[in-house]
């Protein structure tokens, strides 16, 4: 990049403090466009007397040397305490929301872990796996009951459990934000996240050369269909269980057009339970499928549950979307100042503008910025397909490739 003299900087010219640590300035980010006065009067005060500019990023002309006052008041130290005590602020805030995450991936980690355990012994302990699955949907519901406002996070471990357990737990917490989003009571949410955690565990029967092929014979995919009853008769031994979570097992891949199976059902007919479940179940198998190369970003799975006409309840795939943001966590996004950030957790107070963690080559992946739109100058101008982005931004932002999230009353 070229340089420019301080003194020719004005509001819309983009700088790079590349050469300088994000700790050691007062900016949020270490490349933006300059947006006020009390920006140059603090680069100034940093003893700065040229700075690196991007052309192409400005929306304006330096200032030519001549135009600049020979004497001008030094008003840079007020300005420069002024943005030193905002970024503090935003440190301690950033510093809170990254201890907010590693507690979500934390707990996110052991729930799943746990509905391993609880699948794993269905069969031999059935009482026992439901108490346990009780429990753990109880953990999940009673935070959100009364809670006013809804974060949803995205979890990004190095490594967590996949299969069966991941894919139960991630269909548990989104059917759990639309139950909230529609108003369901807490003993609705209680069987619809059970209903949930349970609804795929008749594939423990199906060979995994059938489960993970997509190109199945006519026979293949009866047996493949099979999962439903074989999931009812996995769960004959549960003393007590709902009907509405026998239910979500049995229906949660009959289609609102009455094309689906077990029995084809159409419409009311099928269970609410099992309606909102199928939605679940279906934006998590787009997003992580079995062949990590076919997966869509969480713009394109809603993409193509909306095109699939006739497949979901509408009315809830309406209240899904509105819950879950036009940036859902896992989304790469690209702002107005050139940035690129992945969608970290979304607020349902404010869903325009997320929590993003911000690419930059100079600063470590685990100090990675996380900025919070509400906060910042820039604006998120378009969604990203990671495919069409350099390999070094995918890595750093999302090195697992999944989408996981995890749901907690907003503070």
């Amino acid at each position: 990049m070229p340089t420019i003299a301080i003194d020719c900087l004005q509001p819309g010219i983009y700088i790079s403090l590349d050469g300088i640590g994000w700790m050691e300035h007062p900016f949020l980010l270490n490349h933006f466009r300059i947006t006020t006065q009390q920006q140059i009067g603090a680069l100034r005060r940093m003893g700065l007397t040229e700075v690196q500019w991007d052309p192409a990023r400005s929306t304006v002309q330096p200032l030519p040397a001549a135009a600049v006052p020979e004497a001008e008041p030094d008003f840079g130290a007020g300005a420069l305490d002024a943005l030193l005590s905002s970024k503090r602020d935003r440190v301690e805030r950033v510093r809170e929301q990254r201890e907010t995450l590693a507690r979500c991936a934390r707990l996110y980690d052991q729930e799943t872990k746990s509905v391993r355990q609880i699948l794993g012994s269905v069969a031999s302990r059935p009482n026992e796996a439901h108490s346990s699955a009780k429990t753990l949907t109880a953990r999940l519901v009673e935070g959100l009951v009364n809670a006013k406002n809804v974060a949803v996070h995205l979890v990004n471990l190095k490594s967590s459990e996949t299969g069966l357990p991941g894919h139960s737990m991630n269909v548990m917490v989104i059917a759990l934000l639309i139950g909230k989003a529609v108003g369901l009571s807490a003993d609705e949410l209680k069987e619809l996240g059970l209903g949930a955690m349970l609804h795929d565990i008749g594939k423990e029967d199906v060979p995994s050369r059938v489960l993970r092929n997509p190109n199945r014979t006519p026979a293949e995919e009866q047996f493949y269909r099979g999962h439903t009853g074989f999931g009812i008769k996995s769960v004959a031994g549960i003393r007590d269980l709902a009907t509405g979570v026998r239910n979500v097992i049995a229906c949660h891949h009959e289609r609102w057009d009455g094309n689906g199976f077990p029995n084809r059902l159409t419409e009311s007919r099928i269970p609410k339970l099992a309606r909102i479940v199928a939605i679940a179940n279906r934006y998590d198998n787009l997003c992580n499928p079995i062949d990590p190369k076919a997966a869509r970003t969480p713009a394109q799975a809603v993409a193509a549950m909306f095109k699939d006409e006739g497949g979901l309840d509408p009315e809830l795939l309406r209240a899904f979307v509105k819950a879950l943001g036009i940036y859902p966590p896992g989304s790469f996004v690209g702002l107005d100042d050139g940035s690129i950030g992945l969608v970290m957790e979304t607020n349902d107070r404010d869903l325009l503008r997320p929590l993003l963690m911000i690419y930059d080559a100079g600063v470590p992946r685990n100090e990675a910025l996380l900025l919070d739109m509400r906060d910042a100058e820039a604006k998120i101008e378009a969604t990203l397909n990671p495919q069409d982005l350099p390999r070094a931004v995918v890595e750093y932002l999302a090195p697992q490739g999944r989408i996981e999230l995890y749901i907690t009353p907003a503070t």
